[in-house]
């Protein structure tokens, strides 16, 4: 032999076309690819091994330009069972790399040798694992990118392994040079193409048809094997062992969540989604800092459009509750959940923070930071950072700068913005939204530079225009747009900052202008829920339905639990300007269905589009709802509020008509 083998903790034998895998105490497993079909995804595995052994490191592998070696695997041991073009082949291999390969009860891709299945022939035929077995083998398989553009990794090192526990064995050869060896016979260079042979045990190998002086020059290099091979065997027991240690350190692994109950299709790039962090120590002001931990990590995740990011207001919905990272990765619709919690002692905090792998029930990492209260302000961004790095988006200098958020280095004005944002989260009347004006001042005059609290002190003064508490609507228009200017000239990268700056511009019928910020809003956080809402909002009113439906439509997939009622109510707008009546009166029923029978504006719109179908009986019975939510309503009044052109308060007034609210 050209190279001399030694057991592995993973061997891609292409002589039979087995693989077999031996972790002690976890798994140990001897699959048999014994189709055309299954040899070809064998070697496509051996392909991503030898490219991560060529490459020194455990990678992705992109397969778009290898696209002719494929589709030679394809056309000769895979028997040409699926078509070689592009877009097929790669489309085919990213779903199997998915779906079936992984899947080590059902076993599609190969026959688990010395184990029979536990029910009868036909679909419901499973084989039994341990959820330790089905883990580690799940967990070999990790992909990227999307049907044209596919990126593969066999993910040894999520199993504790590393690239030299693996092994490709082919005729005598190992490795690279069992691959070469593999390929040329492939194409004809070599003698023959790989046959697949009976399994057979090397004991079992007959001496019948050995000779006496072979036979004698095998015993003498038997003895020599011997030696090394016991000295091999207590290498790799130490290794193992050290191997099994570092295993058992690692959190266990939870429930998997299953692709197929996922509300959402998952997204083409890595999906996550970040729970409220549990405040171990009951404090109010723990609270506000482990809440705004949560929400910092989502706006550094935010500005990366490699990644997409669940919005704050759906995942704090959990907050409180005994959820389970399978519930939360199913109802978002996302891959990865990140969990954490924090503890104060004095004047420092213990913020534990791990991210788990919602599809293979595995911990990527788990980490503890113990930090002083004051140091808590630039934790969020080192997370960020933490996390890109675990789901492998590589980022240039340029977007790690992005992901830091300028914020404010006064504890204290952090914590007054907190607290007006709660007063801000709750109903809002004009008690609050004082309130809520005041901290944000107080927090102002700490730090006259946090850009931050301007914005927020911005939509203090619109919130008074919206909910009719402004002595002079237009005044308090003028006085939002001046913060809002103010938090840009701080920090033109925060796009909140430009998301809240829309809506006075809207209101003011500044349309270019709303649009243009809405505009920056997205280029600047491309997973920003608000900033996909704004801009649907300014193109909706500016008359731009159309395009207005895919930008509210994208802020509702980024938080499944709307930012805001009215997400649905400018969706609902939108389809009625198209003159989409029946997604007009469906989205206006998701309202009610989400936020409870008594939400006016829901009633007030289904009031107007029944009336706009001439279904009278139903526009009155919704006129009905809306006194009696607020008797003393006044259309006129509402009517006037409204960012619309004359013409169109007309068509509504209207409609009203048909209402009985005139």
């Amino acid at each position: 032999m050209a190279e001399t083998t030694k057991p592995h903790p993973i061997t891609i034998d292409l002589n039979q076309f087995k693989l077999h895998i031996e972790l002690k105490n976890r798994i140990e497993l001897t699959l048999y690819f014994n189709s055309p079909s299954r040899r070809f995804y064998l070697s496509v595995i051996a392909f991503v091994v030898n490219e991560m052994k060529r490459q020194g490191k455990i990678t992705s592998i992109p397969l778009a330009g290898h696209h002719d070696l494929l589709a030679l695997l394809n056309e000769t041991i895979g028997g040409a069972s699926g078509s070689s073009e592009i877009e097929t082949l790669l489309s085919r291999i990213y779903m199997k790399w998915q779906h079936a390969l992984p899947n080590l009860e059902e076993a599609p891709l190969f026959t688990v040798l010395g184990k029979k299945k536990g029910y009868e022939e036909g679909i419901g035929k499973t084989y039994h694992f341990t959820e330790t077995a089905k883990d580690s083998w799940a967990n070999l398989f990790e992909y990227k990118g999307s049907h044209e553009n596919v990126r593969l990794k066999f993910a040894i090192d999520r199993v504790g392994a590393t690239l030299d526990d693996i092994v490709i064995i082919y005729e005598d050869s190992l490795n690279g040079n069992a691959w070469k060896r593999f390929i040329s016979n492939l194409k004809g260079k070599g003698e023959d193409l790989p046959k697949v042979e009976a399994i057979q045990s090397p004991l079992e190998v007959s001496e019948s048809s050995v000779s006496p002086i072979e036979k004698q020059k095998t015993t003498w290099q038997g003895r020599r094997r011997w030696a090394t091979l016991v000295t091999l065997i207590v290498v790799i027991a130490v290794v193992t062992t050290l191997a099994i240690w570092k295993l058992s350190l690692q959190p266990v692994p939870v429930k998997r969540a299953s692709l197929e109950k996922m509300a959402f299709p998952l997204p083409d790039k890595p999906s996550i989604a970040v729970l409220p962090f549990t405040n171990m120590s009951g404090g109010k002001e723990l609270e506000y800092f482990s809440d705004g931990l949560a929400e910092g990590i989502i706006n550094g995740l935010s500005k990366s459009e490699y990644i997409f990011v669940i919005a704050r207001n759906s995942t704090f919905t959990y907050k409180g509750k005994p959820v389970k990272v399978k519930q939360v990765a199913e109802e978002m619709g996302v891959r990865y959940v990140i969990e954490g919690s924090a503890q104060q002692e004095g004047n420092r905090v213990r913020i534990t923070v791990q991210l788990t792998d919602a599809l293979s029930g595995r911990h990527l990492f788990s980490e503890q930071y113990n930090r002083d209260l004051k140091d808590i302000l630039r934790l969020q961004d080192e997370i960020a950072l933490k996390v890109l790095t675990a789901v492998q988006v590589k980022l240039t200098t340029g977007e790690v700068a992005r992901l830091y958020d300028k914020g404010t280095k006064s504890l204290d004005a952090y914590l007054k913005v907190l607290q007006a944002r709660e007063y801000k989260g709750a109903v809002l009347n004009k008690d609050r939204v004082k309130r809520a004006m005041q901290l944000l001042e107080e927090a102002i005059a700490l730090d006259p530079e946090y850009a931050f609290a301007y914005s927020i002190l911005s939509t203090t003064h619109m919130d008074l225009v919206v909910i009719g508490a402004s002595e002079s609507p237009g005044e308090s228009l003028q006085r939002a747009i001046e913060l809002g200017k103010k938090a840009i000239a701080l920090d033109d990268s925060n796009s909140s900052a430009h998301a809240n700056l829309t809506f006075p511009y809207i209101y003011l019928r500044e349309f270019d202008k709303a649009i243009s910020e809405g505009e920056k809003a997205v280029s600047l956080s491309p997973n920003s829920a608000t900033a996909y809402w704004a801009l649907g909002s300014a193109l909706s009113f500016s008359g731009r339905p159309q395009e207005a439906i895919p930008m509210l439509q994208k802020s509702l997939r980024l938080s499944p639990i709307p930012i805001h009622s009215q997400v649905l109510g400018m969706l609902a707008v939108s389809y009625s300007s198209l003159g989409q009546y029946e997604e007009t009166i469906a989205t206006y029923k998701k309202v009610l269905q989400i936020y409870g029978p008594d939400h006016l504006m829901a009633h007030l719109g289904l009031a107007i589009t029944y009336a706009l179908t001439d279904r009278e009986k139903e526009a009155r019975a919704e006129g009905a709802e809306v006194l009696r939510i607020d008797p003393k309503f006044s259309w006129e009044r509402w009517i006037k509020g409204l960012p619309y052109s004359q013409s169109k308060k007309d068509r509504i007034a209207h409609a009203l008509r048909k209402t009985g609210l005139m």
